[in-house]
């Protein structure tokens, strides 16, 4: 299971970039160099290496998958860093060359930058040789040591001196992407294959590395000897330590922490110059300037803050003026139910994300978009049109087509590099004669009785194989009783299961390689009894991934999921109504009292029943449970918010799924008072609604 609580790994990205602004403010220089000398030349050393180290966990942790998109993200935020530093670079005469723009950065701050870009490629080649790799990485990081804190030792030796010399040429120092980054990049994606460490071994291995890098220093220093002192022999050792002891902590993200970090590491020499300059100007040169510790005091919170506005504004998710009604999408919730089905399910089993019927109304795009950042690589819709539109949006990954795909459209299936289902053998004959090679998924009928060869036809399934054009790349069944709760729904999921089991395992006998083969949807992963000992390729995961259940039926395995939907519609009026009156289509509601009727602007075509009132729906006004009255008109319905405290006002918000103050409305709920599951009460939400991402 996730592990809930502190966020320590994105907790201390921000204490990093804290050291990081020590190193640029020396806090303790006035009172002791020797404390601040501990301070920004050897605590504050692990700052950037830890940048480095949870990138590489994280990037391994998803088969490095995601090195092009964190490249191209460096690539974006140095370009904006250029930028915003090339003011004070014109003011203090600095050019912007090439040599700085692509080896050291434009300002003295900015050096990780174009050394994280030059570094990512070579730690992803080099973990291709897994324990070779991170050797390899090791040895140019102690050939970077010897131009950084033993060059007075390393850099007198014949032809080493000329050595760094050549490489002086290029970089000022190596500590650049080429020596150092590497082989943090690989240590942190050393702990993505291992189990979570051992908090105690974590500390006692940081304090062991920290007193030995800390004796390493002092010495060095003491001796004249280091060039530069951002890498020392025992900062590995640290840092190994030290990563281990956050990720045993680790509980949870907090991805505004970790932006905060990044936004202060990039912003604080500009608040450095904020600070002189008001310091100048309000006479407080000697308080804020030449008193080292409240130089750096100041320097902090102002770049703590600026981030938070910085934050706030690029972060900013309002909705159109017009926005009548909308579903609101957390993709943090979507984001920790996917970690959440990964640690339920075997590590050999794959997540396949089922995003059919617009991801079950919550944004088939910006859902897909997440999950392949979170290192999700299988996707399944429903038809042809759905497959398409997630290409055009860019989502490049396997893509399989769980329904009926007309056989004259394998053209597209090709073009569009879509995987087809076949629903049975004329189907897969029909696909075959087109006469264009198309991936394909044979669905086998383990008892359901929808698309799919009957599982006992093994000599009709082995001749799909063997049909041109058609490449069989997996085979799969879809559960039909895994839902129910029955001992007989049990035992019909469990023969269904094993009916698909023993059908992979003739085909395999014939010499065929079925490929990936997948069985389980939601509930086969929620009462999970049923395939207990059979192992498969992928799992499908649909509704569980948006964080709700079907109904509020009790389940074997129940999971902590976060619901990833609201929804929510403004009050576009309110009325008056006398008791004794009617109001709404056939002046179904009357008024027993003197009524506060709000009008809220969502209505049937946006997914409601007609009925709702009847069937006791509620909405939330003001955090309190209001009942719907009369018919749902097609755009819009009739609250009675009478017992509110506070009359509401048009324009507020109303909320039909979701929470609001201490109230909430599950969607189990709200689609259990419908008269049906959550999965037809989502996917029904009208293509008008409009769509609010929070956490992009």
């Amino acid at each position: 299971m996730t592990r809930q609580g502190f966020p320590a790994l994105d907790r201390f990205r921000l204490a990093a970039a804290v050291l990081v602004v020590a190193i640029h403010t020396g806090p303790l220089g006035d009172f002791s160099p020797l404390a601040d000398l501990w301070l920004t030349r050897v605590l504050a050393r692990v700052a950037v290496p830890y940048f480095a180290m949870v990138s590489g966990y994280f990037l391994a942790r998803n088969h490095w998958q995601g090195t092009t998109r964190l490249w191209r993200h460096t690539l974006v935020l140095y370009a904006a860093s250029v930028l915003l530093y090339l003011p004070l670079n014109l003011y203090a005469g600095n050019p912007v060359g090439v040599r700085a723009l692509v080896f050291n950065g434009t300002f003295y701050h900015l050096w990780y930058l174009p050394a994280l870009l030059l570094a990512l490629p070579i730690a992803r080649l080099l973990a291709r040789g897994e324990r070779g790799g991170l050797a390899a990485a090791g040895v140019l990081y102690l050939i970077g040591l010897g131009g950084d804190s033993y060059y007075g030792l390393v850099g007198q030796l014949p032809g080493l001196g000329d050595f760094y010399k050549g490489v002086f040429t290029l970089w000022d120092y190596t500590r650049n992407g080429l020596f150092t980054l590497p082989v943090f990049l690989l240590l942190g994606a050393a702990f993505a294959a291992r189990p979570v460490p051992d908090a105690r071994s974590g500390a006692r291995l940081t304090l062991l590395g920290l007193g030995a890098m800390t004796v390493e220093a002092f010495v060095l220093h003491g001796t004249h000897i280091p060039r530069h002192d951002s890498m020392y022999l025992f900062l590995p050792l640290t840092m190994w330590g030290l990563f281990g002891l956050l990720l045993a902590v680790n509980g949870g993200q907090d991805r505004a922490v970790r932006r905060t970090a990044t936004l202060v590491y990039i912003l604080h020499p500009w608040c450095i110059v904020v600070v002189r300059v008001g310091a100048r100007f309000f006479g407080l040169w000697d308080l804020l300037v030449e008193n080292s510790l409240l130089h750096f005091v100041a320097v902090v919170p102002l770049s703590v803050a600026l981030a938070f506005v910085l934050q706030s504004l690029t972060n900013r998710r309002s909705l159109p003026p017009d926005a009548r009604a909308w579903r609101e999408i957390d993709l943090d919730a979507l984001r920790q139910n996917t970690a959440l089905l990964r640690e339920t399910l075997p590590a050999s089993c794959a997540l396949m994300a089922v995003v059919k019927a617009d991801a079950y109304g919550h944004g088939a795009v910006p859902v897909a978009r997440t999950l392949r950042r979170e290192g999700v690589r299988l996707f399944a819709v429903a038809c042809l049109a759905e497959g398409i539109a997630l290409r055009r949006a860019g989502i490049r990954d396997r893509i399989l087509i769980l329904g009926w795909t007309d056989p004259a459209q394998a053209p597209l299936l090709r073009r569009w590099k879509l995987t087809a289902t076949v629903a049975d053998a004329e189907h897969g004959r029909a696909l075959s004669a087109q006469g264009v090679s198309v991936r394909v998924h044979l669905a086998v009928d383990t008892g359901m009785h929808r698309l799919g060869i009957p599982a006992e036809e093994i000599g009709t399934l082995a001749s799909l194989f063997a049909l041109p054009n058609l490449r069989v790349t997996g085979v799969y069944s879809h559960l039909c009783t895994a839902d129910g709760s029955a001992e007989n729904d049990r035992a019909f999921a469990r023969r269904q299961a094993e009916t698909f089991a023993h059908t992979l395992a003739m085909l395999r006998g014939l010499g065929l390689d079925p490929g990936l083969t997948h069985l389980q949807a939601s509930y086969g992963i929620l009462n999970p009894a049923c395939v207990v000992g059979l192992a498969f390729g992928a799992a499908r995961p649909g509704l569980v991934l948006y964080g709700v259940y079907s109904d509020t039926a009790k389940v074997e395995h129940p999971l902590p999921l976060r619901p990833v939907l609201s929804l929510r519609a403004r009050v576009a009026a309110v009325h008056r109504v006398p008791a004794g009156e009617g109001a709404g289509y056939g002046l179904a509601f009357t008024a027993r009292r003197d009524t506060c009727l709000a009008v809220l602007a969502i209505g049937y075509a946006d997914g409601l029943p007609r009925d709702y009132a009847a069937k006791g729906g509620v909405v939330l006004l003001h955090g309190a449970r209001c009942p719907v009255v009369g018919r749902v008109c097609m755009d819009q319905m009739l609250v009675d918010a009478t017992d509110l405290p506070a009359a509401p006002k048009a324009g507020e918000t109303a909320t039909l799924i979701g929470t609001d103050g201490a109230e909430t409305l599950h969607a189990e709920e709200v689609a259990e008072t419908c008269g049906t599951i959550t999965n037809e009460l989502l996917s029904r939400l009208g293509p008008r609604l409009g769509l609010q991402v929070l956490h992009p």
